[in-house]
């Protein structure tokens, strides 16, 4: 009887700082511009124009936030499991849902001044605008110069 001891090849795991800090930036700067044209479509659709989510600084600094914090999960399940993409597939998805538990709470509860359901709808978009934008970030992020796409 042969036992195989699955081990982590982590010397496959690298980011080079440069070029994730570009690829970041890059994509939270993107990020935040579609995020401020879904601001003006909920607006649009029926959201309160003082709605203080919909504030640049107030979704600017939440994209920021989503975008490393999503590199930083991105980077630790690369890290750490043998089967990232695997995890990845069903991950990211998941955390989108969750993601839209806030907003829906924020809808039901409106517990901040402005609230209805198109301001609501409008910031379940913007996790998607976080997601859609920073997912192929990550991707490009974390390939080595000259490296195929998986």
């Amino acid at each position: 009887m042969t036992t195989q001891a699955h081990t982590l090849d982590h010397s496959s795991v690298h980011f080079s700082a440069g070029r994730v800090t570009i690829t970041l930036a890059a994509a939270i700067i993107l990020a935040v511009a579609v995020n401020s044209l879904v601001a003006r479509l909920a607006i649009t659709g029926g959201a309160d124009p003082n709605f203080p989510p919909f504030a640049l600084f107030n979704f600017g600094a939440f994209t920021l936030i989503g975008v490393l914090a999503g590199w930083l999960g991105w980077y630790l399940v690369q890290r750490h499991t043998s089967q990232p993409a695997q995890v990845l597939r069903w991950l990211v998805p998941v955390v989108g849902v969750l993601s839209f538990i806030p907003d829906i709470a924020l809808g039901v509860l409106k517990f901040i001044p402005g609230t209805n359901w198109p301001g609501a709808i409008g910031l379940m978009a913007m996790h998607l605008v976080v997601i859609a934008v920073a997912v192929p970030a990550y991707v490009l992020a974390g390939r080595r110069p000259g490296q195929a796409r998986p």
